[in-house]
């Protein structure tokens, strides 16, 4: 059962122990394991189905997939257009290598992930003497239902509040962007895609525990890069 917080928003008891290490994203609320079964599409199944030609099989992993994949190339890059083109990318390089899916290694969903991530892993790297110093102001509108700061208010936003809403997420956005690769990474599978400490460990390919000091560390320099643009704009 997941614990709650001061705030009232549930928590991972997991990331309970990890010493000053609160995430700053709400975390995504998962479904009790028996809905999550009686929900379960045979995934194995549609990926046979989409081998075989079958679009509608090919059209349902898309939808079902398509905004997962988006938000973890929107929260890596920062930018709606990049990450429109690399969730494209991403796509093309799943149907291509559908026979590589084996579920007995792992659900499609970390296969997925492990593919998106290694696609931008790759893209950073060949576009790293590319980039100038990263502005994050482009795609908030266009990615306007991705923001975790979304999640904090149940009721619509008054003016005032959607502005100061844009306002802090683009700071997090922004703070996020600063922090290493190895260390955004870990903290967007854990606190934006919600996966947890095995699935993020096949993903990155590394040892749990690794994964749970990356997700710390990460935590940390993203509380401290806030805590700094904050007293910068106060």
């Amino acid at each position: 059962m997941q614990g709650s917080g001061h705030n009232g928003r549930a928590t991972h008891p997991a990331d309970e122990g990890l010493s000053g290490a609160a995430p700053v994203f709400a975390p995504v609320a998962r479904p009790s394991r028996m809905e999550a079964a009686s929900l379960e599409i045979d995934w194995s199944q549609v990926v046979r189905q989409c081998m075989a030609g079958d679009s509608g099989a090919w059209a349902e992993l898309v939808r079902a997939q398509h905004r997962r994949v988006y938000g973890l190339c929107y929260r890596f890059t920062g930018n709606a257009t990049d990450a429109e083109d690399l969730t494209q990318d991403v796509f093309l390089k799943i149907y291509s290598n559908l026979t590589s899916f084996d579920l007995a290694r792992g659900s499609l969903h970390v296969w997925i992930t492990t593919m998106t991530r290694n696609l931008l892993v790759d893209n950073f790297r060949r576009t790293r003497n590319q980039r100038a110093t990263s502005s994050l102001d482009d795609g908030w509108e266009s990615a306007e239902d991705l923001k975790p700061i979304d999640r904090l208010t149940a009721r619509g936003p008054s003016p005032h509040e959607s502005a100061a809403q844009k306002e802090l997420a683009k700071m997090v956005q922004d703070a996020l962007a600063r922090v290493s690769v190895e260390l955004r990474e870990a903290v967007i599978l854990r606190d934006l895609q919600d996966l947890d400490y095995k699935e993020i460990a096949q993903v990155l390919g590394i040892p749990e525990g690794t994964v749970k000091s990356r997700i710390s560390r990460g935590r940390a320099e993203l509380a401290r890069l806030l805590e700094r643009t904050k007293r910068e704009v106060m």
